[in-house]
C-alpha cells in the first residue's frame, strides 16, 4: 500500500509575505490549512505595533490527498510549490503538526527558532503543554522547549519552566544532516 495515499499534511511553499493570502485562498478552495502565527513587536519610524507574523515564513501547511487535490493546491494564488525530495512531495509528520498546533492553541508566547539537530529530548509534565515532547534549550537565561518541523528544517520555541520537564530517551523526530532549506534534499516542486 502506498504510504502517501489518503489525506496528509504537506508544507506548501508560498511567496514571502503572502502566507495569509495563500492560507485564505486554500481555505476558500475547501482545503484544510494551518498557518501558525505568533505576535511580534515591529517598529516603524513613527510607531511600534504588535503584528501577527508566520512562525514559518514562506510556508503554509495543508491537509489533502496528494493524488486528488495536488493541482488545486499548486494553482492557488501565491503558492510556489510543495516541499519534498526531488520531484516527490513529502508529507509532514502528523506528530510535528500536532505539536505546533498545541503550542499555538496554548496562547503561550512562541517564536521562530533555528532548527536544532542535537540537544536534550524532553517531555513536559506540567503547564498548558503537558505531554508535549521536544528539545530543551537555554537562551538568554530563559528555558525553552523547541519543537521542530523536520521537512522544513525549521523550529518553534516556547518559553517554559525548567521544573516542568523530564528527559526522554528517544528523539520524537528524524534528524537530517545540516543543510539550508534550499538544498536538493528539501526542494520545492
Amino acid at each position: 500500500m502506498n504510504k502517501l495515499a489518503g489525506p496528509r499534511w504537506y508544507a506548501v511553499h508560498v511567496r514571502q509575505r503572502c502566507e495569509k493570502v495563500a492560507s485564505t485562498a486554500l481555505r476558500n478552495r475547501g482545503l484544510r490549512e494551518f498557518l501558525p502565527l505568533y505576535s511580534a513587536r515591529r517598529q516603524w519610524s513613527d510607531r511600534i505595533a504588535q503584528v501577527e507574523m508566520p512562525l514559518f515564513p514562506g510556508y503554509v501547511f495543508c491537509h489533502f490527498d496528494l493524488a486528488d487535490r495536488r493541482i488545486p493546491v499548486l494553482s492557488t494564488p501565491g503558492v510556489l510549490g510543495l516541499v519534498g525530495s526531488g520531484r516527490t512531495p513529502l508529507p509532514v509528520d502528523d506528530g510535528e503538526i500536532a505539536a505546533v498546533q498545541t503550542i499555538v492553541d496554548s496562547g503561550m508566547a512562541a517564536e521562530p527558532w533555528p532548527y536544532l539537530e542535537t540537544g536534550a529530548a524532553v517531555r513536559l509534565h506540567h503547564g498548558a503543554l503537558a505531554g508535549l515532547e521536544g528539545v530543551f534549550v537555554e537562551a538568554k537565561k530563559h528555558h525553552r522547549l523547541v519543537v521542530s518541523v523536520t521537512l522544513l528544517r525549521r523550529a518553534v520555541a516556547v518559553e517554559i519552566d525548567s521544573a516542568w520537564v523530564s528527559p526522554v530517551e528517544r528523539v520524537p523526530w528524524r534528524v537530517l544532516s545540516a543543510r539550508p532549506a534550499a538544498s536538493c534534499r528539501n526542494s520545492v516542486l
